[in-house]
């Protein structure tokens, strides 16, 4: 780098104040950003704190508006123990961190058609005919969601899978008492959270 460079740089550099003058002025306002600091932390400070000693006291509802918890399953409202989940799985391909595991299984059932009987066949010595038989054919299967797994401890919780969800079966927790020891510890069951908040509102 050679002098004329130096040169440059040192022209767009802002001068320094000159004389007594300049130097008060600096101080001024340096003293100014001071106070306005301190004003912001004495106004924080003499604020009614939201912080509360769990397990002793808990945060009520009201205080966790807005608050993002992680995802959690929705239940039907005419069946709070079957969830929303049409095992579409667009949840686990949106997922940018690959924290949700989704297994189910097909529901084989059989449809019942009635079929006139036999005209020729009677009973009760052929004075009244047999009633419409029913007969069994193969209905279409249908698949009921057996796991719904969260890793938390990878869940950066983007909100994406609420968001791309077709059947709203998925959203956001107030679950907020949560600590552990393990990385084994923040892997959820989902369903069986749903079952156990129906059977809770059950019993109360």
């Amino acid at each position: 780098m050679n002098d004329r460079t130096h040169m440059q740089q040192a022209k767009r550099m802002p001068a320094p104040p000159e004389g007594l003058a300049g130097r008060l002025k600096e101080t001024a306002k340096g003293l100014w950003s001071l106070v306005v600091g301190l004003g912001v932390t004495g106004r924080v400070f003499t604020q009614k704190q939201d912080t509360v000693h769990y397990p002793r006291v808990t945060v009520p509802e009201t205080a966790l508006e807005g608050y993002r918890g992680h995802i959690e399953l929705v239940a039907k409202d005419e069946d709070p123990h079957t969830a929303r989940c049409i095992m579409c799985m667009r949840c686990v391909k949106v997922c940018p961190s690959g924290c949700i595991t989704i297994k189910s299984k097909k529901i084989e059932h059989v449809e019942h058609k009635e079929q006139d009987p036999d005209p020729n066949t009677h009973h009760n010595g052929g004075l009244q005919p047999l009633p419409k038989q029913s007969v069994p054919r193969p209905g279409k299967g249908k698949r009921e969601l057996t796991k719904f797994q969260l890793d938390y401890s990878l869940c950066s919780l983007c909100g994406l899978c609420v968001q791309t969800c077709p059947a709203s079966s998925l959203r956001h927790s107030k679950h907020v008492y949560w600590a552990g020891f393990e990385r084994k510890d923040f892997t959820l069951d989902l369903l069986d959270r749903m079952h156990r908040q129906a059977e809770a509102k059950e019993e109360s």
